[in-house]
């Protein structure tokens, strides 16, 4: 396996633990059923919080990778070791917050104050706005690996990550609206920091024998 395509599969496999992540979509069907949505504003509604997640996470991911790029052009060794290094120990991290934490929260909560849901415009503008200043660290992590790989490897990340988030919040919320009980989210939503954790440190071992 060539290392882009170890960024490609890493870059879709983390896009997919983030996307079912159950506090992105839950809320959304719970506002749906709230506000007596129908499928099309719904589904409008929720790709435009999910483009605005990207698009904040892509923009600081770039500027991550460029550095990244940078550093693999003039230290090569070092981007070799310390990139894969930072993903294992945000794995570590994970991992500790999951056994720490007692109560699973979070960052990437979506929150919408009851007293403000005055119509969905501002519904529109709060979800937007929270989820644009929430972008996902993790990710922002594997762009710094991207780098290595020159614009071609921030590129191949940011546009997976992108499709595979937005297509996933729509396809949950969409399976939501209708009614579908059984969708196993109480165990993602409970240990998804345990989950992530390990998924980054597998990735930060697999980035050591990049070619």
């Amino acid at each position: 396996m060539t290392g882009l395509s170890q960024i490609i599969v890493g870059a879709f496999l983390l896009s997919i633990l983030h996307a079912s992540i159950p506090n992105h979509w839950i809320p959304l069907v719970a506002l749906s059923k709230s506000e007596k949505w129908n499928e099309k504003v719904t589904l409008g509604i929720t790709a435009i919080a999910g483009f605005a997640h990207t698009t904040s996470t892509i923009i600081i991911g770039i500027i991550i990778g460029f550095f990244g790029y940078k550093l693999s052009g003039s230290y090569s060794f070092i981007i070799e070791v310390i990139a894969p290094s930072i993903l294992i120990l945000l794995g570590i991290i994970y991992l500790i917050l999951s056994i720490r934490s007692n109560k699973h929260h979070h960052h990437h909560d979506i929150h919408i104050d009851a007293d403000k849901k005055k119509n969905t415009s501002a519904i529109i503008l709060a979800l937007t706005t929270s989820m644009f200043f929430s972008p996902c660290l993790e990710i922002e992590a594997y762009f710094f690996v991207a780098g290595n790989l020159g614009w071609e490897g921030i590129a191949a990340v940011s546009l997976i990550y992108t499709i595979i988030t937005i297509a996933g919040m729509l396809l949950l919320v969409w399976l939501g609206m209708k009614g579908v009980k059984k969708i196993k989210s109480h165990f993602l939503e409970h240990h998804e920091k345990t989950i992530t954790g390990v998924l980054l440190i597998v990735l930060g071992i697999a980035g050591y024998f990049i070619t």
